[in-house]
């Protein structure tokens, strides 16, 4: 049973999260482990996916989620997977590589699509899964620069819709959610890249161009999204399938 100020009970769950060593994937693996689960940490950066796991008393998997061949043949045995795992690229359509389109694609699609893939078969069998997928303000809205990371968010939100659909009567759960700019290392990093595709300072990009649309004029907080993310898995979330909890500040609402 959930309470709202403690959180769901997952002390029979087994969770696995993405992008697990920093950022949102870190918190969220916090918070999973701070409600009960047994949570999978992982990442391709072997030492913070350990690090994060010992402070939560987690289990490390370092993994390339880019290597999509050898994650199609993998099985999982997890009641929660949260696809958290990305990067951000910016540069104009033209001169936006080709193989960094298809490998951000390749990370931030496929590699959910395979995950997802891997857990379904176990969350069947369990007759309960929740899978909660980490999108973006950027799955619902575009901003230049961004080819790759837009289409990907975009294509996450449509791939949850078909797991919720079709996992509705196995008791499996699928969401996203989709935070604007949080403060994570892959937003810092942005600053810099943003101020020099437009030429600004990085307190004029945070304040001209990421929080630009926000009404609240503020970075998120990971923990904000790891609350989002453990209220979709709690039981009082059992008819919520197929959509998207938007935490942007207020910037789809005009």
């Amino acid at each position: 049973m959930t309470s709202f100020l403690r959180g769901p009970d997952l002390s029979a769950r087994r969770a696995i999260v993405t992008g697990a060593a920093s950022g949102i994937g870190a918190a969220v693996a916090t918070r999973l482990a701070g409600l009960g689960a047994h949570v999978v940490v992982c990442d391709i950066d072997a030492d913070g996916a350990a690090r994060t796991a010992e402070r939560i008393g987690g289990e490390p998997l370092a993994i390339d989620l880019s290597d999509t061949a050898e994650l199609a043949g993998r099985r999982f045995e997890a009641d929660i997977l949260v696809n958290n795992a990305g990067i951000q690229h910016v540069a104009p359509i033209e001169q936006f590589a080709p193989e960094r389109f298809a490998f951000m694609l390749r990370l931030m699609l496929e590699a959910p699509f395979l995950l997802s893939r891997a857990v379904i078969p176990h969350m069947y069998e369990r007759g309960w899964g929740r899978i909660v997928h980490i999108s973006s303000i950027h799955g619902l809205r575009a901003s230049a620069y961004k080819s790759a990371y837009v289409s990907a968010k975009h294509g996450l939100l449509g791939l949850s819709k078909v797991i919720a659909v079709e996992g509705a009567g196995n008791g499996v759960t699928s969401n996203c959610v989709c935070p604007a700019y949080v403060r994570t290392p892959l937003v810092e990093n942005q600053l810099a890249d943003q101020a020099e595709v437009h030429g600004l300072s990085k307190d004029e990009v945070l304040s001209e161009v990421l929080l630009a649309r926000s009404a609240v004029k503020r970075l998120i907080e990971p923990d904000e999204v790891a609350g989002a993310v453990a209220y979709l898995c709690s039981t009082e979330a059992g008819s919520v399938t197929g959509t998207e909890l938007t935490l942007d500040g207020g910037w789809s609402a005009s």
